[in-house]
């Protein structure tokens, strides 16, 4: 199978906003997928991604915030506990941080990519980073999480992107805004 190729999606692309479907069984093309995201995340600077933001409308996401690299398939939270309340960025929203409330530690349960069970007890950094990508598995973004007021702030910055989704790659000043790339 040749090397895939992939692009990050930008806010405005419908993709973002479907519910990914699970993956039903493991095939070399999603091991393909997932080592392509994983390239393509550490390229850009990011600690997590998820398909539907490389155009695959399935449950699959990467995620490594410099411990090591989980390739994940059909990730669910199953457990939350506490919160936590941190700014986030995301590769496909580039250029906008939004505060997001989200459980302070999870337990995720998933497939690794040899269709092996994972569970997964994760706090702070990298529990945010999990709910982060499990949200873009349903089709949520960071931009949801804004406040009424944030949401007037970064009107005109969406609306832009929004626009030219599909036109162009950003430059790198416009996609390194927030600490958290995810």
């Amino acid at each position: 199978m040749r090397k895939t190729e992939l692009r990050i999606r930008l806010f405005g692309d419908p993709v973002l906003r479907k519910k990914a479907k699970p993956v039903k069984k493991i095939t070399d093309y999603h091991r393909d997928v997932l080592s392509a995201m994983s390239r393509l995340m550490y390229t850009d600077s990011g600690i997590g991604l998820a398909a539907p933001q490389v155009g695959v409308n399935e449950t699959m996401i990467v995620v490594d915030i410099g411990s090591g690299l989980y390739k994940l398939i059909n990730p669910k939270v199953v457990k939350k506990e506490g919160s936590q309340v941190t700014e986030e960025g995301c590769l496909s929203v580039p250029g906008i941080c939004i505060k997001v409330r989200r459980a302070r530690k999870v337990l995720v349960t998933a497939l690794d990519e040899s269709g092996e069970p994972v569970s997964i007890e994760a706090a702070d950094l990298f529990a945010c980073v999990l709910q982060h990508e499990i949200d873009h598995l349903k089709g949520k973004l960071i931009v949801d999480y804004a406040s009424f007021f944030e949401k007037v702030r970064i009107k005109r910055k969406l609306k832009a992107l929004r626009e030219r989704y599909s036109h162009e790659k950003l430059s790198q000043s416009e996609t390194k805004s927030c600490k958290l790339q995810l």
